[in-house]
This record gives structure tokens, C-alpha cells and sequence, in this order.
């Protein structure tokens, strides 16, 4: 079996196995919260969800750099805020009227958190109804600060040898245990996570860097890879209890760099074509995929509807019942909030490079031309080019 060539890599518009990774991350996390078995040990589907991010922005920065030769910032900030910043507002004002009307603002903590899920400082807030948002302060602060230092070390194409090796002290300072009184130990290893997808972007773009990896790339090797990440993310439970003590730290927190280069290796695997990505690009997977960010956000108000008309309900059923409502709330936000603000913001971003084109041609028609001896009729013609 052939395996991906790195022109092919470069050549992919979309990686259509990510909607089914993204799927499964969501509706891991859900079940975690929501009565879910505890074999599956849903919640590392936060990682997945923080390595899938750092790949494909980086991927993205990656294959705009080597398009146009530089990285648009404001361009990548408003798609990110056009994405990410109306459903979690839309989902937290919800949030906030229904405990106000229901008299549980202080109590269940939403209120005391509000100045953290207003700032995106979310991982340092306490219990509340909104808690799932967590992981939303650990990527708005990595959306903005990683473009920055992505250019201004020169990491983005590996140019430099000192852009290589501040990115590998930030993948060391993700392995450090930092407290606050607001977090638990370990917090900064989701950074990790993050960081990898990073590095997997960088080395899989790199024509070197995709060579050591291509053997993952063909076929048989898909089918291998996706089942040793089975096997590893059935083990995340045993794993972590082996791990668990070393350097004063809880087995859970130190099983993360293990699971994240498990994703890395797993996602290598899924840019190609073969039997897992077309399992992953099915129209089920696509469906959740694309509604996975809503769903994370909505599964609590999801739980509470369903807990108020099924109190009983507990165990398997409860996380199927309320993923499946998760995912309806989840399609109401997809079609009325999220593509309309997308689309808003690729109006917004093609605006400005209409603006910006007209200021550059404006400019340099008015940049001054040095002389140069040419016959009438070629001064005629030049200034006839000119023209508007």
C-alpha cells in the first residue's frame, strides 16, 4: 500500500477525518459528565480537542505563509472571534438569565464565576453550570498569543534554530506543575497537549519532517495506528494509576502528555485516505463533528432540561438521552448563530482585502516613478496603463 506523498499532504484542502475526531471528543466529554461508563474515561476528550486545535491553526498559519508569504493577523483574530466567541456568549447569557430566574445565581456559582468566563481566565474559575467552559480560556489564550510568537521567533517555518528551541522550552514549561489557589496541579499541562499539535503541524509540513512520518500514512498503517489508540485510550484509566504519585503529582494529570502524543500519532495517520478516515468522514460523524463545538457548550442545560422532565434517569441512558438532546439544542445554535457569524466574518475579512487592495493600488499610483529617457509615444503608452 502507497502512503501519502508530502505534495499530496500539501495539496489537502481539508482534512475530513477531523470532523469525525472532533465527534468523538465531544461526545466522550459528554458521557464523562453524564452517567457515561467509566472505562471510557471521557474526559481526556478535552485533549483531543486541544491537540486537534493546535494542529490545524498552525497547519492553516503554515499554508498561508507559504501562500502569500506572510500570516494576516487581524485576518486570523476576527475568523477566530466570528467562530468561537458568539455561541459561548450566547450559551453563557442563557446560562445566567435561567439561574437568575431561577434564584441560583450566587449559589451555583455562575455569579461569583462571571468575571472569569467574561475574561476567558474560565480554568480558574470554580463550580458552576458554566464549568464545562474550562477549556475555552485555555485556547482563547493560546489563539492569541501563539500567531505572535509564531512569528516573532521565526517558528512558524523553522527558519531559525532559535524559534525551534523556544518552542521546545514551551513544551518543557507545559511538563512543570504550576498552582494558583483558583486551579488544580498539573493545569498547564493542557498547553501540552496544545504545543503538540503544534509541533506535529510544523514537522508535518516540513518536507524532512514529513518523510520520518509518511510510513504512518498508508493504509495498513491506519488501520494499525487507530487500533494501539483504542487500546490507549482504554488504558488511560490503568495508565494513569501506574503514574500516578510521581513527582508528587496525581496519576490523571501526568497520563495527558501520554494520551497527546497518542492523538499526534493517531491524527498523522487520519490526513490520509483509508478505511479509518472514510469510518471518520461519514455523514453521522460529520454531523456531530460540525456541531461538536455547540455541544460541548450546551451539555449542561442539555442535562438540566432532561433531569427536569426524567429525574430518574441515570446511568448509560442519561449521557445517550442528553447527548441527543445536546446535539438538537446544538443544531439550533449551528444554523441560527453559528454559520450566520462565520459567514459574517468572511464578509468582514473579504471587505477589508477589498479595502486594502484599493489603498495599495491607490499608493502606487501615487508613488513617485523615477525618470527614465523613453520616447514620447512609450511615455503616452505608460501613462495610458496607469490609468484607473
Amino acid at each position: 500500500m502507497s502512503s501519502l506523498t508530502h505534495a499530496d499532504y500539501l495539496a489537502l484542502r481539508r482534512f475530513p477525518a477531523l470532523d469525525g475526531l472532533r465527534a468523538i471528543a465531544a461526545v466522550l466529554v459528554v458521557f464523562f459528565h453524564y452517567g457515561g461508563p467509566d472505562r471510557l474515561q471521557g474526559w481526556v476528550g478535552v485533549q483531543m480537542f486541544f491537540v486537534l486545535s493546535g494542529f490545524l491553526i498552525t497547519t492553516l498559519m503554515l499554508r498561508e505563509e507559504r501562500r502569500t508569504g506572510r500570516i494576516a493577523l487581524g485576518e486570523f483574530y476576527l475568523r477566530r472571534a466570528f467562530r468561537i466567541l458568539p455561541v459561548y456568549f450566547v450559551v453563557l447569557l442563557v446560562t445566567v438569565v435561567a439561574s437568575a430566574l431561577y434564584g441560583t445565581f450566587v449559589s451555583n456559582g455562575i455569579g461569583p464565576a462571571l468575571k472569569y468566563f467574561l475574561t476567558f481566565t474560565n480554568e480558574f474559575a470554580g463550580a458552576s453550570p458554566y464549568g464545562q467552559s474550562w477549556s475555552l480560556g485555555i485556547e482563547q489564550k493560546f489563539y492569541l498569543v501563539w500567531p505572535l510568537v509564531a512569528i516573532a521567533l521565526g517558528t512558524v517555518v523553522l527558519r531559525r534554530r532559535a524559534g525551534a528551541a523556544a518552542l521546545g522550552m514551551l513544551l518543557a514549561l507545559g511538563l512543570v506543575n504550576f498552582t494558583t489557589e483558583h486551579s488544580n496541579p498539573g493545569w498547564p499541562l493542557h498547553y501540552f497537549s496544545i504545543l503538540t499539535g503544534v509541533v506535529l503541524a510544523i514537522v508535518l509540513h516540513s518536507p524532512r519532517g514529513f518523510a520520518l512520518l509518511r510510513p504512518l500514512t498508508n493504509r495498513v498503517a491506519q488501520i494499525a495506528v487507530a487500533l494501539g489508540f483504542t487500546g490507549v485510550h482504554l488504558s488511560v484509566k490503568p495508565i494513569a494509576d501506574f503514574l500516578d504519585g510521581i513527582g508528587g503529582m496525581p496519576g490523571h494529570v501526568l497520563v495527558i502528555p501520554v494520551y497527546a502524543l497518542a492523538t499526534a500519532v493517531l491524527l498523522t495517520a487520519m490526513v490520509a485516505p483509508g478505511p479509518a478516515t472514510t469510518l471518520l468522514s461519514t455523514k453521522p460523524m460529520q454531523f456531530v463533528g460540525e456541531r461538536s463545538y455547540s455541544l460541548y457548550l450546551v451539555q449542561t442545560i442539555a442535562a438540566t432540561i432532561i433531569a427536569f422532565f426524567w429525574p430518574a434517569l441515570s446511568g448509560l441512558g442519561q449521557s445517550v438521552v442528553v447527548t441527543a438532546a445536546g446535539l438538537v439544542l446544538a443544531s439550533v445554535l449551528y444554523a441560527t448563530v453559528e454559520i450566520p457569524m462565520i459567514d459574517l466574518g468572511r464578509r468582514v475579512v473579504t471587505r477589508q482585502r477589498a479595502k486594502a487592495a484599493v489603498k495599495a493600488a491607490v499608493a502606487q499610483q501615487g508613488a513617485p516613478q523615477a525618470p527614465a529617457p523613453q520616447s514620447e509615444s512609450s511615455r503616452l503608452a505608460t501613462i495610458g496603463q496607469a490609468q484607473p
